[in-house]
């Protein structure tokens, strides 16, 4: 029977999944354990991303749904293990975020953006689950990418004050790394051209965040640009050596799908 709201909902799903980890279940699902669920969790997460990308609201809704099912599969694991439940699960996040809402649940005053997020970072330093740490760059996840971890970080500093005043600023530091980078092109110094490049980087992310920009996402579609140019001019020169072809005859067949995609038609 069809659950008449989100609460039915998620109530059936959560008896769905304890059914399929009992004995009368899916033997599949009972061999899983926290580690072995864990690739299918990154997979999962990363397939939501793509639907994102994609714009599809009926894919983003099944992959949403895969989703939401792997983390409940995680907390009922832990469940029988005697660790926690959904329950302590779902009260433990409403009870954050009242705590970090004091502007909306209590008497605080913040009416932007850069103030919530300022009391934000700062109050959970404050809180049991952060105890040990000592700045509010600590905690990020290792396994971030480093295009994630340096926006996070500029996020991070940037709710204390640390920030620059704009885009145009931000674009001037984009210029001077350029520079020094360039300074470092065939030198004999590999430490200091990794330096150099990795500096670039990080300034690029920050003029990411200024506009509002998620840099993994923005990397991601150029990437699935480059890789359909890529495609038609493989599919153009198809049978012949792309070496052979040379530079000049593969670039204009690389500015004839950039006109398709102005088009639509790629």
């Amino acid at each position: 029977m069809a659950a008449n709201g989100p609460g039915e909902a998620f109530a059936e799903l959560i008896e769905l999944t304890r059914h399929l980890r009992s004995r009368d279940g899916c033997a599949w699902d009972r061999a899983q354990t926290v580690e072995t669920i864990r690739p299918h969790l990154v997979e999962e997460f990363h397939e939501v991303l793509e639907a994102l990308d994609a714009d599809d609201d009926v894919r983003l809704r099944d992959e949403l749904g895969d989703l939401l099912f792997i983390l409940v599969f995680i907390a009922r694991i832990a469940e029988e293990d005697g660790r926690f439940d959904i329950a302590q699960i779902t009260q433990g996040i409403d009870a954050k975020l009242r705590r970090r809402h004091p502007h909306v649940f209590g008497d605080m005053q913040a009416s932007t953006p850069d103030e919530v997020r300022s009391h934000w970072e700062t109050t959970k330093l404050t809180e049991d689950s952060h105890a040990g740490r000592r700045s509010i760059l600590d905690g990020l996840p290792r396994e971030l990418s480093a295009l994630l971890t340096a926006r996070r970080i500029q996020e991070k500093a940037a709710a204390v004050g640390f920030d620059w005043q704009g885009p145009a600023d931000v674009l001037d530091k984009i210029e001077e790394e350029t520079t020094e980078l360039r300074e470092e092109i065939g030198s004999d110094a590999p430490d200091r051209l990794e330096a150099e490049l990795g500096d670039l980087l990080f300034a690029v992310v920050n003029i990411a965040r200024f506009l509002a920009v998620d840099p993994e996402a923005a990397l991601r579609k150029t990437n699935i640009r480059f890789r359909k140019r890529f495609g038609l001019i493989e599919e153009r020169f198809e049978g012949q050596d792309l070496r052979d072809v040379g530079l000049e005859a593969m670039d204009s067949v690389w500015e004839e799908a950039k006109e398709k995609e102005r088009e639509g038609e790629l």
